[in-house]
């Protein structure tokens, strides 16, 4: 093979290299589902917003620039996540029965298995096992980005944080990856969020609401109030919001905090549902400040605040409304 055809063959090698190694794919097969869409966020960087996933005869191929590891969380219909953990140039299958999402399963990288296997270890488990389970996992695998993504939901955005075992567990896994600037990032938000803790005091904040008008810390030091997290495209997250509606109507001190991309598309929704509440939204998504100053990381997340101090974190809806006694 003469020189020139050396040169044409190593051109096409590495640009058909250089486009597979900087993209992820995942394929997906779905049981009793001809048509639908499915949510598709990141928690650490893989792609910037919320993108969709559209569903065509129980099928779907999702396709994203990918030029380091991360984590996708596919929303399903019923609200339910399954992660799934992206590495360049890699290609991974997600099958499953649509009446059975939560047994669904992502094939193709050895990350990904490590995550069925955890799944499968915790199909029968109760939520303080499960929170043993991930300990567990992360002292086994302090290297792997499952574990980041396990301390995150059982000891960081749980019902009840556990920021002090979520800040011990990190610092094992920065040992074993002293160079991942994420990891670094997350560990300095959840020694900011151990300042968000029950008992705490509500940390001093000054923010403008959608329509320009200044609020500060000190409008919810009084009396009861609650602080919480909200996105157009997240039905509990919304459903709080309009019981929170009426509550404020009788009194109640409420903001709400939208991490939608869109300002245009927080204000559209405020209206068409008639929410005249204090809300926030810079478009900055997880970024804003104030998200970054709460401690917020995932959604419906919310502080509830009595005299000034934190008293209780992430209520579900039904929780709030006895908070409220109704």
């Amino acid at each position: 093979m003469n020189k020139l055809s050396c040169l044409i063959l190593l051109t096409l090698v590495l640009v058909s290299c250089g486009t597979n190694s900087e993209q992820f794919t995942l394929e997906g097969r779905l049981l009793n589902l001809n048509q639908g869409e499915f949510y598709v966020y990141s928690t650490d960087g893989v792609i910037d917003a919320i993108d969709t996933i559209h569903v065509q005869a129980g099928r779907f191929t999702y396709t994203v620039d990918c030029q380091t590891s991360g984590t996708l969380v596919i929303v399903f219909p019923n609200f339910s996540e399954q992660p799934v953990f992206a590495e360049p140039g890699e290609e991974c299958k997600l099958e499953g029965d649509a009446y059975k999402l939560k047994e669904a399963r992502v094939t193709g990288t050895k990350t990904n298995k490590l995550m069925n296997q955890f799944r499968e270890q915790i199909e029968s488990a109760s939520p303080d096992e499960m929170r043993k389970f991930a300990e567990i996992f992360v002292n086994d695998h302090p290297e792997s980005i499952v574990s980041i993504y396990l301390v995150r939901k059982y000891f960081i955005t749980c019902q009840n944080s556990d920021y002090k075992k979520a800040l011990q567990l990190l610092q094992i896994m920065q040992k074993a990856q002293p160079d991942n600037g994420r990891l670094k990032q997350l560990v300095d938000q959840v020694s900011m969020q151990a300042q968000t803790a029950i008992g705490c005091p509500l940390p001093k904040f000054t923010t403008t609401d959608i329509n320009g008008n200044t609020i500060t810390q000190a409008d919810y030091s009084k009396g009861e109030a609650i602080i919480y997290l909200w996105a157009s495209w997240e039905y509990e997250s919304c459903n709080i919001q309009r019981y929170l509606q009426g509550k404020s109507n009788d009194g109640a001190k409420v903001l709400g905090i939208c991490v939608d991309a869109s300002i245009k598309e927080c204000k559209r929704l405020l209206d068409r549902e008639n929410i005249s509440l204090p809300v926030v939204c810079d478009g900055k998504m997880y970024d804003g400040p104030l998200i970054k100053t709460l401690g917020f990381t995932s959604i419906p997340e919310n502080l509830y605040i009595k005299n000034g101090k934190i008293t209780d974190l992430n209520l579900t809806y039904q929780q709030i409304r006895k908070k409220f006694n109704d």
